[in-house]
This record gives C-alpha cells, sequence and structure tokens, in this order.
C-alpha cells in the first residue's frame, strides 16, 4: 500500500511508481491469449470479442519495467495462430481475486501511447463481479484509448445499459493542445464519484458524463432494452460497485481496424506512473439525473 499524501482534495491511497526491475505480483497480474472463456454461455470467445489479432503474453518481449517505466509492447511476430503478441495487465488475479479495487476515485497514469493504423492501447477500468450483468450491464470506464491513427485525439468513454448486444455507450473526444501528439508524455485521469464522471488530461478537465443507465434483464441469455423505469438498476448503478485497473496494447479488431504494412512495430505503451486517489471527506449522496431522461430516449450528454 503507498503511503497516504495529500493531493488538493484528493489522497493517495495506491500507486505503482515501476521502481526496480519486474511487475509486481502484489499489484498485476497478465492476462494471457487470445481470447477467454464464457462461462455462463459455454462458449470459446477468441479475439477478446473484439476480433482482435494479438496473443497477450508475459514475456520480457512484451512486458519490462526498467529505469522506473513500464513498457507494454505490441510486436509483428507470429504465436499460437496469432499474427501478433503484446501484453495486457491487470489489478485482478486470474481467479477473480482482485489485487486492488475501488469503489469511486481518482485514477492518475502518466504515459506516452503509440499510435498508427490498427493499434489500439487503452488505460481502462472495469467491475471486479458482474453484479448487475455481462458486459455492458456491469460497466466500464475507459481513462484513454485512441483511434489508433489520429494521434492528436484521445478518447474518454463510459459502456453501460443492458448485456450484449443491448450495451450503449458515449464517448468524449479531446484534441490535444498545440500539436501535441499521444506518443508524448501526458497524464490521463478519471475523477468517478456518484453520479458523475469527470476526464482531464495534464490536469485539464474536458469532459463530464452525468447520464448512464442498467438493466439486468435478459431474454434467451442476451440483454434487452429497458423499456420502463421499473427496469432499471437503482442509480448510479452501474458505476456504484469496485472496479479494477486495465492497462494494454491490443492490435487490430472491430474498433480500429487491421494494421497495414506501414503501421510501426514494436508499439510501445511506456507508463511513469498509475495513482489512485480517494476523495477527502468521502462522496456523499449520489448526484441525480439531471433531467430524469430514460434509455429509450435520445441522449445528448
Amino acid at each position: 500500500m503507498a503511503r497516504k499524501k495529500q493531493a488538493g482534495d484528493w489522497v493517495l491511497v495506491w500507486s505503482d511508481e515501476f521502481e526496480g526491475d519486474r511487475i509486481d505480483p502484489n499489484k498485476w497480474d497478465f492476462d494471457i491469449g487470445n481470447g477467454f472463456y464464457d462461462y455462463k454461455n459455454h462458449a470459446w470467445i477468441p479475439g477478446w470479442g473484439n476480433e482482435e489479432l494479438q496473443y497477450y503474453t508475459r514475456e520480457p518481449d512484451n512486458v519490462s519495467v526498467k529505469d522506473s517505466l513500464l513498457t507494454l509492447r505490441a510486436v509483428k511476430e507470429s504465436l499460437h495462430g496469432c499474427g501478433y503478441t503484446s501484453a495486457r495487465l491487470k489489478t485482478l488475479k486470474r481467479d477473480g481475486t482482485p489485487l486492488f479495487s475501488k469503489q469511486y476515485g481518482k485514477f492518475e497514469f502518466r504515459a506516452k501511447v503509440p499510435w498508427g493504423k490498427g493499434l489500439w492501447p487503452a488505460l481502462w477500468l472495469l467491475p471486479v463481479d458482474d453484479h448487475y450483468g455481462g458486459w455492458a450491464a456491469s460497466g466500464e470506464i475507459d481513462v484513454m484509448e485512441i483511434v489508433g491513427e489520429k494521434p492528436h485525439e484521445v478518447l474518454g468513454t463510459i459502456h453501460f445499459g443492458s448485456s450484449y448486444p443491448k450495451r450503449e455507450l458515449v464517448t468524449h473526444v479531446y484534441p490535444l493542445p498545440g500539436g501535441s501528439l499521444v506518443s508524448d508524455w501526458h497524464v490521463y485521469t478519471v475523477e468517478w464519484e456518484p453520479g458523475e464522471i469527470r476526464w482531464l488530461v495534464d490536469g485539464v478537465h474536458w469532459a463530464t458524463q452525468t447520464f448512464w443507465w442498467s438493466c439486468s434483464k435478459t431474454k434467451d441469455g442476451a440483454g434487452v432494452t429497458a423499456k420502463k423505469a421499473t427496469d432499471l438498476n437503482p442509480w448510479p448503478a452501474p458505476f456504484d460497485q469496485p472496479f479494477y485497473i486495465v492497462m494494454n496494447v491490443a492490435v487490430g479488431g472491430n474498433f480500429p481496424g487491421n494494421p497495414p504494412p506501414e503501421t510501426p512495430f514494436p508499439a510501445e505503451l511506456v507508463i511513469d506512473y498509475v495513482r489512485v486517489y480517494d476523495k477527502v471527506g468521502g462522496y456523499g449522496e449520489p448526484k441525480p439525473r439531471g433531467d430524469g431522461r430514460f434509455p429509450w430516449q435520445k441522449q445528448r450528454d
């Protein structure tokens, strides 16, 4: 546990400064492979559900710690039928036990991010438990991701709603100022409180989200869109439960598309630190939704 220290209205409660020469196993575990088994539907999900092309490893070519920096490296090489290798770290053990998780707080990453068509680096948060149902009924918070060929833009996204395929998302886009690129050093931050999520880059508050919803109802194993207020889980679900941290560099898939020959490899996501803060004085009651909108109505947040 990190030594607590004050930072404005926030107090540091957990961090990794990446000292030493290896990943701290008390803080991080690895996802391995090119997919996962969906126990609920008894099916193997290749490509992590996104048709991604990489095979995640824990090998030194894909993840390393040196000079107080963590490097996650996507490499163009063949392994187990995949054309690329990479790494994905998380503060959750593969058996589902949290190494670190938090409900509400300030999550901060200082990083240099690779770019190029077909690259999908991300710093994000996932729920420890599918308390409200499968993705994305239980939520996802993306602190930072990019469209690979747009190095001048940062995306901040939340996923919510019902279980796939009836999930919803809201994405905010931030043009980096002054000609800066994601491959420069930047500090990416989310401040998450009951009923409100804020995104910051280099201390500049650039987006706020105050509307989402969660529905646990399913039909034939798939999520359904809420039709009435009683279908909804209590506000501010799903963002009212502990989430853990994920950091990775994906390659290809249905979001960035596949990389063309000119995309540079290796592609390195370099992280100086990860810091998590708690709000001094606590968080109080959830902030109410301001306009009483429902999922089936047009959203403009």
